[in-house]
């Protein structure tokens, strides 16, 4: 069997220096040339030392660290834009970073009333931590509030997880007590994953232009940010499978069979249990367990077809069809699961690498 070596030397980020003493109150320490060239620094900036704990000194570059400043940006909108061209307008401003967006008029002094209510439904929806501080016909004003460090990628995906998880869960509680009642309110929950998708695109993107800001978020690598946009693409459709399930609860002329939803709920409880171990395989950076995650995973296509295979007792043609098309969105959850595991291996093969 071929043996796989890592070639990148393990000492190339790390320097062993002596502490001096000097002016009879101070010590001092040098600094790799190579390293002060690298990061563009010259005699004469000024460095943040912080230490934590009692065995650990932080050195930043202060033109590194986190800018409180505020990033403005201003929409100029004529009456004749359609509302949801400004509203995608928006969106790719709150990911790009921006902290206040002001929206006004460009020629016909005022916006309509549809521009306005498609703003605020907007910033209501999907753009988590952004309020409006300014709110008349002659312009919006919004600002994102929330601060970048108090919710880290980490937290924001496990909240996202959680509740496509709920949504799944919900589907099958809905399907087997026929509660109409619920699966509006899974639809209604698609907006929670959706904002925090955008709130994590939105760190991924501010934090990839500051190593420093990568690292408070709870990112070791810049690398990574790919990983988890695609990652937290994969969760927000699984939630929004779950959505599709209850809309279709929703349309249903009568319940399925009761056998019909015990398998569909099995099914169901497979995928979540591929999801679970496909994410915490993300969460501890574990190559093997991501690796069994997408072998778990092949074995829904066998639930699926046996799904289906007894489906062919459905009373009519419309009862399969609902059977093939729930069976089709759980089968799916899996298959993002599996995504999700094939994206960890990618994370963390090199750790996997001898070290020659």
């Amino acid at each position: 069997m071929e043996k796989l070596y890592d070639i990148n030397k393990s000492d190339q980020n790390e320097e062993t220096r002596k502490i001096q003493y000097t002016g009879g109150s101070s010590y001092i320490v040098s600094l790799p040339k190579k390293w002060v060239q690298d990061l563009g620094l010259k005699q004469g900036d000024h460095v943040s030392i912080l230490r934590q704990g009692n065995s650990l000194l932080q050195l930043t570059p202060v033109s590194k660290r986190v800018s409180k400043e505020q990033k403005e940006a201003t929409i100029e909108i004529s009456k004749d834009d359609a509302p949801y061209f400004l509203a995608r307008k928006l969106i790719s401003l709150y990911f790009l970073g921006f902290n206040i967006v002001n929206i006004i008029p460009k020629e016909f002094g005022r916006l309509t009333s549809q521009q306005r209510e498609v703003m605020k439904d907007v910033v209501k929806r999907v753009l988590m931590g952004t309020e409006i501080i300014a709110d008349s016909a002659g312009g919006i004003t919004l600002q994102v509030l929330i601060n970048l460090l108090e919710l880290s990628v980490d937290a924001a995906f496990k909240r996202m997880l959680l509740i496509a998880k709920s949504m799944h869960r919900d589907a099958v509680l809905s399907l087997r007590e026929n509660n109409l009642e619920l699966a509006k309110e899974i639809v209604k929950s698609d907006d929670d994953v959706d904002r925090f998708s955008f709130y994590i695109v939105r760190q991924l993107n501010i934090a990839i232009r500051n190593e420093h800001l990568l690292k408070e978020i709870g990112l070791d690598d810049s690398r990574n940010c790919l990983g988890y946009r695609l990652i937290t693409k994969s969760t927000e459709r699984v939630a929004d499978h779950a959505t599709i399930i209850a809309k279709d609860i929703i349309e249903m002329d009568r319940p399925l069979s009761r056998d019909t939803v015990e398998n569909i709920a099995n099914m169901s409880n497979f995928a979540l249990e591929v999801l679970d171990e496909a994410c915490l395989s993300m969460f501890k950076r574990d190559y093997n367990s991501a690796d069994r995650s997408i072998e778990k995973a092949r074995k829904i296509d066998a639930l699926e077809k046996a799904i289906l295979h007894t489906s062919d007792k459905a009373k009519d043609i419309n009862e399969m069809y609902r059977i093939k098309l729930i069976t089709e969105s759980i089968r799916r959850v899996a298959e993002y699961a599996s995504d999700i595991a094939e994206i960890v291996l990618n994370m963390t093969v090199e750790k996997t690498l001898r070290k020659d």
